[in-house]
């Protein structure tokens, strides 16, 4: 069976589990040889498939039973890098760009960064490297978490001198007493609704402390949002992913804590993020 010919049928198999079935084939053929999807798609589909074939077969089997491809793969890009990623951690989603495009436009200049809920590291360190920060510290209440964010720093060549992932809740009392004050905090809290019906694919695979933030999703913004003057320098600025209808509910809690805020929109233009300062 050719390359091409195995793709046919994956690609049938993956109809009903993937809104895009071909690429889901082609990502887990080019993880299954050893080879990027480029360089796969570049070979040609005539070419006769030698090794690897159950392989193969294993990985689309993964996939018609929901598991995210980039599990399956430990990858997933954000702002045109690489990430590892485990169920330990969110995937990385484009949507979350929106926070790295308006710290580069409120605070091109931020020196000392924090991310509250790092999971991959990746606004945390995109953001250091976008921004060519000086200093950033990442939390995480959870350590297979920091494993991966840890992992990361070290494959995109951010020195551990300039970089600190700590194990710390913002529910608990004196989790922030020694962490100083920043010119930029990032935050993606969970804001899923405790009952929300979520695709297979996020329910059952990602990690539900990340997602799920009480009956409204707002559990962990009113935790979060009352602590972070005292996080902030005072020309500094605090963004926070919102889910697309949670933006009035926000800016409530902001306000009350007294802070302005304006709405940052994604590329589908919802809302996505709370710039406070």
């Amino acid at each position: 069976m050719t390359v091409g010919e195995k793709l046919r049928e994956a690609t049938e198999r993956l109809a009903a589990s993937s809104d895009t079935p071909r690429l889901d084939a082609e990502l887990l053929m080019a993880h299954a040889v050893g080879t990027t999807r480029s360089e796969l798609l570049l070979r040609g589909m005539n070419e006769v498939l030698a090794s690897n074939l159950d392989h193969f077969d294993e990985l689309v089997a993964r996939r018609v039973a929901h598991e995210p491809v980039a599990y399956i793969l430990g990858s997933a890009e954000f702002y045109g890098r690489s990430y590892a990623v485990s169920p330990d951690v969110l995937i990385p989603r484009p949507d979350s760009e929106a926070l790295i495009e308006a710290a580069l436009e409120r605070v091109p200049k931020a020196e000392r960064l924090l991310d509250l809920g790092t999971g991959s590291g990746c606004l945390l360190l995109t953001a250091m490297l976008e921004l060519n920060a000086q200093s950033g510290i990442g939390i995480d209440a959870s350590e297979g978490a920091l494993s991966i964010a840890r992992r990361n720093a070290a494959k995109l060549g951010v020195a551990p001198e300039r970089v600190q992932f700590s194990l710390r809740n913002w529910h608990q009392p004196g989790w922030s007493d020694d962490l100083g004050t920043f010119e930029l905090i990032l935050c993606n809290p969970p804001y899923v609704e405790a009952e929300a019906q979520l695709d297979p694919d996020v329910r059952d695979f990602e990690p539900a402390s990340a997602l799920f933030a009480g009956p409204e999703g707002l559990d962990d913004y009113r935790a979060i949002i009352p602590q972070m003057r005292e996080l902030l320098n005072p020309e500094g600025i605090a963004i926070l992913e919102i889910g697309h209808t949670q933006a009035d509910a926000v800016g409530r809690l902001a306000q009350a804590a007294g802070f302005n805020s304006e709405i940052r929109h994604d590329l589908a233009k919802r809302p996505r993020a709370v710039v406070l300062w």
